[in-house]
């Protein structure tokens, strides 16, 4: 096989590597908007399971994993305190942790039991009147690196131009 083609093939599998790098990033959200808007919250009075860190915020990881090990079927939660642009990462705080039950249900005593055997403590919130959120897609787990880059700043713009 001639040097030429074989260079050709080379090239040809590099810029099909970088679309594919590429496609991943776009599906992981990187052109998706920020949606941020203020209202009636998306859920009601919640119980949920939790742990809380100080820390940089790329060690949440960890923490949705142990939730996730405990019960699978349940809807995960992460709450940042701090915005990672003005606070030091190891001074950053959070929560982490799986929804138990929503509006008037109550969780089961074994759940409960559970995840307390693991270190979680359970927390119920009421229900909130007005809220803002944003939202962004989580595809992959590159998402959640686009999000804390880019659902910060969206946030802090939209609370400083609403007051």
């Amino acid at each position: 096989m001639s040097d030429w083609v074989l260079l050709g093939l080379i090239a040809v599998l590099v810029v099909l590597l970088l679309l594919t790098v590429f496609g991943f990033a776009v599906y992981s959200g990187l052109f998706t908007e920020v949606v941020v808007s203020a209202g009636s919250p998306p859920v009601g009075n919640i119980t949920l399971a939790y742990k809380f860190r100080v820390g940089p915020y790329g060690e949440s990881g960890q923490l949705f994993t142990d939730g996730c090990s405990i019960s699978s079927k349940l809807c995960s939660i992460g709450v940042y305190y701090d915005n990672p642009h003005t606070v030091p990462p190891e001074k950053c705080r959070f929560a982490i942790g799986r929804i138990l039950s929503e509006g008037d249900t109550k969780p089961s005593e074994d759940q409960i039991k559970r995840f307390q055997k693991y270190g979680f403590k359970i927390f119920s919130f009421p229900a909130p009147s007005h809220v803002v959120m944003a939202t962004f897609p989580f595809t992959t787990p590159l998402s959640i690196h686009l999000a804390v880059n880019r659902v910060h700043p969206a946030l802090d713009t939209y609370i400083k131009v609403s007051k």
